[in-house]
């Protein structure tokens, strides 16, 4: 576990809760994101997991089954990526990423599903994710060269330029090694 999310607040499980994750008393939403808080993420470029500032250079984020076979065919053919799409989804650290990537249920398995309990109606972003739905296919950590955000009246989008890095995965505890060699290598 990268230091920063070890001091991270926890919930009654013990479980770090990431920083842009809403509360509802004293219990986290994990399922949601907290507007805030993400804006805050964006507007002082800190870390969506950790909270703590992310240097100039590249940043992070775990993508999905489709946006990760998107990534894979155009460095296939040699073509850049550029989520056209924005995600209200921030970035992070490498070893921030690797770790959420590994203990997150959704992003972790193809089989693990979103929670149907969740809160908030589904929009124009999000409408594709249908909750209970497996995830399904590789999902991947992205090292992206910079990031754009913009922080609207209801919500913080986010689009990611210049892939540097991709790691795909079918279950993410192939990250394991990596995420190990990246902590040492902060050290």
């Amino acid at each position: 576990m990268p230091p920063a999310v070890e001091a991270r607040p926890r919930d009654v499980r013990g479980y770090p809760v990431p920083a842009i994750t809403p509360w509802q008393g004293d219990e986290p939403q994990f399922a949601l994101t907290d507007y805030e808080r993400s804006a805050n993420c964006a507007l002082e470029r800190r870390c969506s997991v950790c909270d703590t500032l992310m240097p100039q250079g590249p940043v992070w984020r775990v993508v999905g089954a489709a946006e990760s076979a998107a990534i894979a065919e155009a460095l296939a053919a040699g073509r850049p990526y550029r989520n056209l799409a924005p995600t209200m989804e921030g970035p992070g650290h490498r070893a921030c990423m690797l770790y959420a990537a590994m203990v997150c249920p959704y992003l972790a398995r193809p089989n693990a599903r979103r929670r149907i309990t969740a809160d908030g109606a589904p929009d124009e972003l999000t409408s594709a994710v249908v909750r209970g739905t497996a995830r399904g296919g590789t999902g991947a950590v992205v090292g992206f060269g910079d990031y754009e955000y913009a922080v609207t009246g209801t919500r913080v989008l986010f689009r990611f330029l210049d892939v540097v890095e991709y790691l795909p995965h079918e279950h993410a505890d192939a990250h394991l090694a990596e995420l190990r060699a990246e902590l040492d290598r902060r050290r």
